[in-house]
């Protein structure tokens, strides 16, 4: 049954404080005679009136349900200072409880929203609004640091922060941010962009994982939230990190049994921007790439607030894309148990520098190999595929070229005789020392297909001050050999019989990641840049690995 649709524009919703943020109201007519129904909440900062918010709550609404979209505090319509994050529990508590309220409102309320929409989700959960009953959690940002662990922000956040400037969207498009990203020191880039951020140099100021950033942390916390929920996401998501570790939190510590057992995961080819194309860059996904995503929404809200359940919540507990054989594949949990971790070992005789040196990856344990040497300089930082804003922040990209460098160690198996399918977390254990006091080592995973396509799956960094965690750094000692451990993320990928796993070793991945300068210095306000020699160490004593989750044949 199609509804006709009620709309109502700008309606204040008053907050706790008197503050009344702006909502756009749609709904089926018939709750102008007394019909109540069940509520979807979005609320952005990217301003109500985009079609992209349009269309769904059209959509639901013609299918008996009341959306509200609504400007969060400080954006748009709604009065109020916009501060990211900071305001985002306590005011989503109070509209979650408005929306409740409402005559044409069956009481029950589910959330719906991507990126920052998905992150606020979270932190109005903490608060535990008794009327909220389900969340769609799409593109999750991570709490603070996971996704860069480098103490500072990437970036391409310079690029958001423009964006969420003032109270409508700005053209960051329109600003040539390349050249910017290469300014210091860090702390005003901002004004080298012609522009006054005053959050951008704030955070700067906090470059550990202080009571500055617990305020809007919530992944230490899912022992608080009661409610399934629906987490979506994609391989290629430059905050994909966020929605796997979400899902594993709250199967295995959300408040309840219940809340543990009703928890789904949908991971697509996708990038941040989710069902949006089937290929990305020069990777055809194909045809079965593309889902009908909002159908599932609406089984999801169906089972959730009006009670009509069709299976979904029986249906295994994740549904996967796996890239490679382009297949989706249904697993109940994530990750797979019957994952085997298995250790690829990094080989060479002191010569895996570029593609054209000696390193390889096996199965079998080093022995007394010589280590890699190569000299990493900010001046010139390896770099990393990606557009300029911060939109999508890299993709399915082919490092061919960059792994002519000297100073990128590239590590590769010999051509595969049957398929591989990997499934889970990847990570990379480095045994390495530098000269500096501190400095950065990064790990990209690549599937090296047999026509040279070197395409990358996924990749990290650890800063060498941060190898125990954000909370208390550390500088090294020069020359000193340190174990490092470099989460690569989540992956479901099946490398192809004649496909080779690669991996690459350097020292900075830019502009992703900000330069370490190797000076050790407070990394907001560093402008001297020094040359460090780094060695990578993979001998019996150090037995350097890539380490993957792989499903037996």
């Amino acid at each position: 049954m199609t509804h006709s649709i009620f709309a109502q524009y700008n309606v204040r919703v008053p907050m706790r404080d008197g503050v009344k943020l702006s909502a756009d109201i749609y709904r089926p007519a018939e709750t102008r005679d007394g019909a109540r129904v069940p509520v979807i909440l979005a609320r952005t900062p990217y301003n109500k009136n985009q079609k992209s918010y349009i269309e769904p709550a059209r959509y639901f609404a013609e299918r008996g349900y009341a959306y509200v979209t609504m400007d969060v505090r400080g954006r748009g319509d709604s009065d109020g200072e916009f501060i990211p994050y900071r305001n985002e529990g306590r005011d989503g508590y109070d509209a979650v409880e408005w929306c409740a309220a409402q005559a044409w409102s069956s009481g029950n309320v589910g959330t719906l929203g991507a990126s920052y929409l998905g992150r606020i989700q979270w932190l109005t959960a903490l608060w535990q609004p008794p009327h909220l009953k389900t969340m769609i959690v799409m593109v999750t940002p991570s709490d603070p640091f996971v996704e860069t662990p480098t103490g500072v922000p990437g970036l391409q956040h310079l690029c958001w922060f423009y964006l969420v400037h003032g109270r409508l969207r700005q053209p960051m498009e329109e600003i040539n941010w390349n050249p910017i990203y290469e300014h210091l020191p860090l702390l005003t880039m901002d004004e080298r962009a012609g522009l006054d951020l005053p959050q951008w140099r704030e955070e700067l100021q906090h470059l550990t994982r202080d009571e500055y950033w617990r305020a809007i942390c919530y992944q230490d916390q899912f022992e608080k939230i009661n409610l399934p929920t629906l987490h979506i996401s994609g391989w290629y998501d430059d905050e994909q990190i966020g929605t796997p570790r979400n899902f594993i939190g709250m199967t295995t510590r959300g408040a309840t049994e219940f809340a543990r057992m009703h928890q789904k995961l949908l991971m697509g080819p996708w990038g941040h921007a989710v069902n949006a194309a089937q290929k990305i860059g020069e990777v055809d996904f194909g045809a079965a790439a593309l889902i009908d995503l909002r159908g599932y929404e609406l089984r999801w809200f169906d089972a959730w607030l009006k009670g009509n359940d069709d299976g979904i919540t029986r249906e295994p507990a994740a549904r996967l894309f796996v890239m490679g054989e382009n297949k989706w594949r249904d697993e109940n949990e994530f990750p797979p148990a019957r994952a085997q971790s298995t250790n690829f070992y990094l080989h060479s005789a002191g010569g895996a520098n570029s593609r054209y040196g000696d390193g390889t990856l096996a199965l079998g344990m080093p022995g007394a190999e010589n280590p890699d040497r190569y000299v990493y300089d900010p001046a010139r930082p390896t770099p990393y595929i990606t557009d300029a804003t911060s939109s999508q922040i890299g993709g399915p990209d082919d490092y061919a070229a960059i792994q002519q460098r000297g100073d990128v160690l590239v590590y590769v198996s010999a051509p595969l005789e049957n398929d591989v399918t990997v499934i889970g977390p990847v990570r990379v254990v480095l045994y390495a020392a530098s000269s500096a006091r501190d400095t950065d080592f990064t790990a990209l995973w690549f599937d090296a297909h047999p026509n040279g396509f070197r395409q990358r799956l996924c990749d990290g960094i650890v800063r060498a001050r941060y190898r125990e965690g954000m909370e208390n750094p550390t500088l090294i000692e020069p020359h000193k050999l340190y174990r490092y451990e470099i989460d690569l993320w989540y992956i479901a990928h099946v490398f192809q019989k004649g496909h080779r796993i690669g991996l690459q070793i350097a020292s900075a991945a830019f502009p992703k990641y900000a330069r370490n300068l190797n000076g050790g210095g407070a990394l907001a306000n560093e402008t001297v840049m020094r040359q460090a020699e780094q060695t990578v160490y993979h001998d019996t004593e150090h037995p350097s690995a890539l380490i993957l989750p792989i499903l037996p044949n």
